[in-house]
């Protein structure tokens, strides 16, 4: 049971939100999009199984770590928007060019409220961010077309996953409805995600991409994925020097034994089948969420990374 659940989690999208496949007789195998989803499922399994992220799916979470996690993803859309927009006329990555994609404003408006006005001076880059830092940079200066592979893979995934995670984060941290906290999630220049998502993938497959660059854009990917984890293992060394109590939803991790894709055992499970429209799932979503409201919040920070990174499974 539990490898009939991981096959079909990978096949709708690695079991975080349910892809918003085109009809398949309108994918190649050769497109862009599907070559990320077969390169790099071995890695996202990876990234998936790690400590940090396994711990956070059980609903064992820091508040200082969800903080933290923010400031990770500051520094890493700093670089990214500001390599987008040296290349934003580059003919390798113009097509991709949507500025109501950007997160950096939204996140120095999280860490405002999370820090106060002098946030800049509290906050600075880790190593591990800093290394996936330079890496943005590097392929923004030398090779553009590389950065298809970090924006799809980052701004896709936040209006997939990190939607469903947005008032969970509300919830379990007490955070304003009006905002405050998660503008990261909010993008208020896209009024359909599902309709937006389906013209970025349909603008990346139309790339003129030979496949030689196409292989090195999954490499890309790969590697980003990479950065991540090392993240991941970061912030979990860090936890262990944060003194404050840990609040154990004890959430199972998706997949794991005994689960067999349980709507009510797996939220992720229920948002999956929520995204696909069946207004039944939905009201179980709401259920799930509502039993374990606080297993989802620092994944709805860093681990939204999670979701970004695995975005080509759930578009």
């Amino acid at each position: 049971m539990e490898d009939s659940v991981k096959a079909e989690s990978a096949a709708d999208g690695g079991g975080l939100v349910n892809a918003e496949k085109e009809p398949e007789d309108t994918l190649s195998p050769t497109d862009l999009s599907e070559l990320l989803a077969a390169g790099t499922k071995e890695v996202h399994e990876k990234a998936e199984n790690t400590q940090f992220v396994k711990d956070f799916l059980r609903g064992r979470i820091r508040k200082e770590l969800f903080k933290l996690g923010d400031v990770a993803l500051y520094y890493t859309y700093e670089a990214m928007e500001e390599e987008i927009e040296r290349n934003k006329d580059h003919p390798d990555f113009s097509p991709l060019y949507f500025p109501e994609l950007n997160r950096r404003d939204a996140l120095s408006r999280d860490l405002d409220y999370f820090y106060g006005e002098d946030w800049r001076e509290r906050i600075s880059c880790s190593p591990a961010t800093q290394r996936y830092v330079e890496r943005i940079h590097q392929v923004g200066q030398e090779e553009p077309v590389l950065l298809v592979a970090h924006a799809y893979t980052r701004y896709m995934g936040d209006l997939s996953g990190g939607q469903v995670l947005k008032k969970v984060a509300q919830r379990a941290l007490k955070l304003p409805s009006t905002g405050e906290g998660v503008y990261f999630y909010q993008f208020d220049g896209i009024h359909s995600a599902k309709a937006f998502k389906q013209l970025y993938r349909s603008r990346m497959n139309e790339l003129e991409l030979d496949m030689a660059t196409k292989d090195r854009l999954v490499a890309e990917a790969v590697l980003a994925f990479q950065f991540n984890m090392e993240v991941f293992d970061e912030l979990e060394e860090m936890g262990k020097d944060i003194q404050e109590e840990v609040m154990d939803a004890g959430m199972p991790v998706h997949g794991a034994h005994g689960t067999g894709g349980d709507i009510n055992k797996c939220p992720y499970y229920a948002a999956q089948m929520a995204a696909s429209g069946g207004s039944a799932y939905v009201g179980q979503l709401a259920m799930a969420v509502l039993r374990h409201p606080t297993g989802q919040v620092l994944f709805a920070a860093w681990v939204a990374a999670l979701a970004g990174l695995a975005a080509w499974y759930f578009m």
